[in-house]
């Protein structure tokens, strides 16, 4: 299957209630898939096309407040108008599934594959001190493996959950293990908006308090909540590290071509090793610290002008030198420019 096919079979078989979602490219095929598909008539799950992005990430907000399990997808620009939206889910602590396959910026760009939203990604996107938790699948199988774990994050922390996937993986085809059909939930959670009946209190769902001790609280309450994240959640894969003296930092598309890199430089004589953040947030700061106090230097790809690399040197914190190689506006790396950037950068004399 198609990576977007993928996801959007793996959504139907998580148990998805609702998929609202606006066509662009390279991401298209998600909302296309769903709607070829009738889930509808498989599952009871419903699909609409929005007028427009804005429009379907608050019809996700809708069916959030009602403990629903809901989704979205799109691409950069599309996800940029997502952003207010996404915030207010977000402040209103509820739990929903975000989908950016990622082309090249900014403003319109191209609808090749990049890795140039990776701020905006684990940053939260929008207004306010929030976080949206990030995965970030470096194969078809991981496109919808992930699925159910953003769904399932999503609802144990009432918050965003984003996979973080490019135009690359979307629409590569490849081999993929699909799950059992899970029944859609039958229980809802306490706090969502169901009706309230004669049994509790009515439930009120906002990101709204205008008494700033109150915000305060809030904001105190929801970083907690993204501490916890970082204590119980953090996911990366390690590959040839063993006795590495340089690492390779990448996720997604660039790390299949750096796991093909590392191969290369060690056919020269250089021991890389390769680490692949799987959460990009809560990212694998504390593995990525201890890895680098045995190497000699590390290396972030990404396709994108520099921006994990961010993260990178914040863990590494000065211990050991940090470069970046990248591409941008839609190009990938090739495996023999990477191994020439980490000769230039470390191995030559």
């Amino acid at each position: 299957m198609k990576g977007n096919e993928a996801i959007a079979e793996a959504a139907i078989r998580a148990g998805a209630d609702a998929y609202f979602g606006y066509p662009i490219t390279p991401q298209s095929e998600v909302l296309e898939y769903l709607m070829a598909e009738k889930p509808h008539e498989r599952t009871g799950m419903v699909v609409l096309q929005a007028e427009s992005e804005i429009a379907a990430i608050n019809m996700v907000y809708g069916g959030a407040a009602c403990g629903r399990k809901v989704f979205t997808s799109s691409s950069s620009p599309g996800i940029s108008l997502k952003q207010e939206g996404l915030s207010y889910i977000a402040g209103a602590e509820l739990p929903c599934l975000v989908v950016n396959v990622v082309r090249g910026g900014p403003g319109l760009g191209t609808i090749q594959p990049a890795q140039s939203d990776y701020f905006q990604a684990t940053r939260g996107g929008g207004h306010g001190d929030y976080r949206v938790i990030v995965l970030a699948p470096y194969s078809v199988q991981e496109m919808a493996d992930f699925v159910g774990m953003g769904f399932d994050l999503a609802f144990k922390y009432r918050n965003p959950a984003m996979i973080l996937t490019d135009g690359a993986l979307g629409q590569m085809m490849e081999k993929v293990l699909l799950k059992e059909q899970q029944p859609r939930m039958t229980e809802y959670p306490e706090w969502a908006t169901t009706g309230k009946g004669t049994d509790r209190e009515k439930n009120v769902i906002t990101s709204l308090d205008l008494d700033s001790a109150g915000q305060e609280k809030f904001n105190r309450k929801i970083q907690d909540k993204y501490r916890q994240m970082k204590e119980e959640e953090v996911r990366f894969e390690v590959t040839e590290c063993e006795d590495a003296e340089y690492l390779i930092v990448a996720y997604g598309t660039s790390a299949r071509i750096c796991q093909k890199s590392v191969q290369l430089a060690r056919d020269k004589g250089i021991k890389a090793g390769l680490f692949r953040p799987v959460t990009l947030f809560p990212f694998p700061e504390k593995p990525l610290r201890e890895m680098a106090e045995k190497v000699k230097g590390v290396l972030s790809v990404e396709m994108s002008a520099g921006q994990m690399v961010e993260d990178v040197l914040l863990a590494v914190n000065g211990r050991i030198k940090v470069g970046h190689y990248g591409r941008m506006g839609g190009i990938l790396p090739t495996a023999d420019e990477i191994v020439e950037a980490l000769e230039n950068k470390f191995a030559k004399k």
